[in-house]
This record gives C-alpha cells, sequence and structure tokens, in this order.
C-alpha cells in the first residue's frame, strides 16, 4: 500500500511546518498527527480510528479547544465549498481527500445526518477543506471539486466523488470530467478550463497549505470551532463535539462574526 505524499510544487520534499497560531499550535498539531497512515488509508480496510485521542470530547466544553484554530473558519457567505449559516454558532472545518476511503464513509455515513440535525436548524456551519494527498488524482479531484463550486455544483460533485465504488474508477481527467456531468455541472469546458487553471490549483495548494500548517498529516481531520478530530470518527464523537460547542457559544454570548449574513444552503 503506497505511502501518502504531499504534493510540493517545486519537485522537493516537503518541508513544511505548522503555522505558529499561538503556543497551543504544538499540542494540537500533535493530536491530528496522531492518526496514522493506516487512519487515513485511501482503501476502506484501515481499522477504526475511535480511539485516537483528538477525538475524545471532554464533558468540560472548554477542554481540549484552541481558540486559534477555532479562528481559521472563513465564514464567508459566498465560500462555494461551504454550507449553512455564515454566523452559525459552530463551524466545522473539514480537511479531506476525495481518494480517502475513510473520507468517503464520513461523506456518506455521517455528514448526511449532521446536515440535517444541525445544519438546517442553523446551528452548524460546514467549511470544505480540499487536502489531496494521494498524488495526481486527488489534485485532479480536489481542482474538480472547486471548478464544479463555480458553478454552484460543488455538493453535488462531492456526493457523485463519494458515492459507493466512485474512487475505484480513479480520478484522471475524463473521469473528473463525467463525475462533474453526473453533478449537473452546466458549462463543462468552462468546467475543464477552470480545473486546470490558476485559481484553481491556488486555492487547492491554500487548503493545503492550512492543513499542514496546523499539523494535519492523514485525512479526513477536522477542527469544530477549535477541537481537533482526526478520522472519520463515530457519529456520536462529532454530535458531543458540535453540542459543546454550541453549548460553549451560547454561554459565553461570544460574537460568531457575520450576524445576520447568511450562507446559501447547498446541502440537497
Amino acid at each position: 500500500m503506497p505511502t501518502p505524499k504531499k504534493p510540493v510544487s517545486t519537485g522537493q520534499k516537503s518541508s513544511r511546518k505548522p503555522l505558529v497560531y499561538g503556543a497551543v499550535i504544538v499540542v494540537a498539531a500533535g493530536l491530528l498527527g496522531f492518526a496514522s497512515y493506516r487512519a487515513t488509508a485511501p482503501d476502506d480496510t484501515a481499522p477504526d480510528t475511535s480511539s485516537a485521542p483528538a477525538a475524545e470530547v471532554s464533558a468540560d466544553p472548554d477542554e481540549g479547544v484552541y481558540p486559534e484554530l477555532a479562528k481559521l473558519a472563513r465564514r464567508d457567505a459566498a465560500d462555494k465549498l461551504a454550507t449553512g449559516r455564515a454566523d452559525a454558532p459552530v463551524v466545522l472545518i473539514e480537511y479531506a481527500d476525495f481518494k480517502c476511503g475513510y473520507c468517503g464513509k464520513f461523506a456518506r455515513d455521517t455528514e448526511p445526518k449532521l446536515i440535517e440535525k444541525y445544519v438546517k436548524d442553523g446551528t452548524l456551519r460546514i467549511e470544505w477543506r480540499n487536502f489531496p494527498i494521494f498524488g495526481e488524482e486527488s489534485e485532479n479531484a480536489a481542482r474538480g471539486a472547486w471548478a464544479a463550486g463555480q458553478q454552484d455544483r460543488f455538493w453535488e460533485f462531492h456526493s457523485a466523488a463519494y458515492a459507493e465504488g466512485a474512487k475505484e474508477k480513479g480520478f484522471g481527467k475524463d473521469r473528473v470530467k463525467a463525475l462533474a456531468e453526473e453533478a449537473g455541472v452546466k458549462d463543462l469546458n468552462r468546467f475543464m478550463k477552470d480545473l486546470d487553471g490558476k485559481p484553481a490549483r491556488d486555492a487547492v495548494a491554500k487548503d493545503q497549505e492550512q492543513a499542514y500548517g496546523i499539523g494535519a498529516t492523514s485525512t479526513p481531520s477536522f477542527l469544530i470551532n477549535g477541537r481537533p478530530i482526526a478520522g472519520a470518527q463515530p457519529e456520536e464523537t462529532f454530535t458531543q463535539a458540535i453540542e459543546a460547542a454550541a453549548e460553549q457559544a451560547e454561554t459565553t454570548g461570544k460574537d460568531t462574526g457575520n450576524a445576520g449574513n447568511d450562507a446559501a444552503d447547498p446541502a440537497k
């Protein structure tokens, strides 16, 4: 089984180090880095990662939460790769790869339930970050997702790319185009142009750098209001973290920013 690679445009070995968001970044980076390659394998044979320390949710809503990491939430109502209100009290940031088997498991089994339960009632916002770590086809799919988003079809592309059996067909350029067509992208010529364009490459690189910067070494990795969670954990782990974050936001009355500025809800 191949080792996941960090794409580096220079062709040199990556020298990325965790960004300095504060002293706590070292701890958070260690937590996210705990999840090994086996926990993010591109097939579905990897072992359960539910015992990862980064997934433990304390009864204390403050424990395991890093305010500097919470600031990574963009809360941009125009973000094509997000769903939920921009002023939702809780933001889940997902760093994922379309070739990652456990990312697909989360997308099919857990994420729809979180959208139904928390996004639709305004509690939760989900922000996607492209984090392709399995080479060229991962990069193709990531840029394809971004390109689909430019025509407001990101979540439909997301569903098509994470459907059962989709990753086994690969993510060559023709396959990514077929997924865009399946997702309902209307202008496929524009899609292919966007796929290979500099804006797509820059957007994906920006997401990658953020993931590496917080110490993420595997997919999926998550932040929930600054709480790191590594791996496709059981649904209960996410509900506990979301509810703890929502309770904390209500208790503190903290301004979540962009109040009254709703993001379009593309969850279908």
